[in-house]
């Protein structure tokens, strides 16, 4: 047996307690077949844990997580969470006290899914601590606030060492890949903010001189990326840039069940985090596309993998790769979303068979 690692599962909200059991199934059997140790630890999130433990985040769960390897959590559905001093939404917490500070969102083109392009293999890495978003860029307080009734305030938060860090792990991932780096800013218009961001990104190029480097304006990138996204390869931006860009791109793809997504730091944990949200309208169905959070999971176990020294858990992850492909090959398991007659469970079906 390898080395073994502690997992966390948290199901999160609404569709969540669909989709995660799945991807943990099919996390079990590829390890089982590769001989991975891992003991999963399950772990109360959302707003279960709320109606259970007074707290959706609870102090027991953020105190188990600095114990474990990674985890996967599912999506949080927290804009409907009750106002009330308990209800918060976990995911700055868990940014920001792991040091998650890069989001890593892949996209990649399957046959007869409903892409809009065949050849579309890229990596959108977001910056994740940082940017405009308010419930994580102050330590302490909010960073939009509202002076008088007539005005709104939002204060953006960039720095050189969150701007470096975020781009030192893309240049890291494009060596692994093509070789090709593109970063994304708007410095024509925000010269102080994007220009430390693309001063960052420029000072590091000459530690990479395998990369080539190259940078697009944000607003010619959302063009781009419709017109030519096959000419991509890893790109870099701030956060808010990279969440709008990032859903684009999953639309090029079949949309945000096919939009998986790893929170990565320079700490020794790992979070598996799909893009999308908790989808409230279709949980209960049976009819929540399971890829992005297989894919997610997949993408932790390759981390682990390499950051442990564990080849196992390496190939485990291309098993957990070929059989979600094998399964996307299958109209009647695929769900509505991409073009199929399937369901959830008709999906975990064909992905389990697949690794069999």
């Amino acid at each position: 047996m390898a080395n073994k690692l502690r997992v966390g599962i948290l199901e999160g909200d609404d569709i969540g307690h669909e989709i995660v059991p799945v991807a943990v199934e099919v996390a079990k059997a590829a390890a089982k077949i590769h001989q991975v140790d891992i003991e999963w630890v399950p772990l109360p999130i959302g707003r279960r844990a709320l109606d259970t433990h007074g707290h959706t985040l609870p102090p027991d769960t953020l105190e188990t997580l600095h114990t474990l390897d990674g985890w996967i959590l599912g999506p949080i559905g927290h804009r409907a969470y009750p106002k009330q001093a308990n209800a918060i939404n976990p995911h700055p917490i868990l940014r920001k006290q792991f040091n998650l500070f890069a989001n890593v969102r892949p996209t990649r083109s399957y046959p007869d899914i409903g892409c809009l392009r065949d050849d579309i293999d890229l990596i959108i890495v977001r910056e994740n601590n940082e940017g405009f978003q308010p419930d994580r860029n102050m330590l302490v307080g909010n960073a939009e606030f509202r002076p008088s009734d007539e005005m709104t305030l939002s204060m953006r938060v960039i720095t050189r060492t969150g701007s470096r860090r975020v781009a030192q792990a893309a240049y890291e991932l494009a060596r692994q890949r093509k070789k090709h780096l593109t970063y994304v800013h708007k410095d024509t218009v925000f010269k102080l903010g994007c220009g430390m961001f693309v001063e960052e990104c420029k000072k590091l190029a000459p530690e990479y001189p395998d990369v080539l480097v190259d940078d697009v304006i944000v607003d010619t990138m959302a063009m781009r990326l419709v017109r030519d996204p096959q000419n991509f390869d890893v790109i870099v931006t701030t956060n808010m840039f990279g969440d709008i860009l990032s859903d684009e791109a999953a639309g090029l793809v079949g949309g945000l069940g096919m939009a998986p997504g790893l929170c990565i730091g320079d700490g020794d944990v790992v979070m598996a985090q799909a893009t999308h949200g908790s989808a409230p309208d279709i949980a209960g169905k049976g009819i929540a596309n399971p890829y992005s959070m297989i894919e997610s999971t997949r993408m932790m176990f390759d981390w682990l993998g390499h950051s442990r020294n564990i080849p196992e858990a390496v190939a485990m992850a291309r098993s957990m790769s070929e059989a979600t492909t094998m399964a996307l090959a299958n109209p009647n398991a695929r769900t509505g979303d991409i073009n199929g007659k399937g369901n959830t469970a008709s999906m975990a079906k064909a992905v389990l068979e697949a690794l069999r």
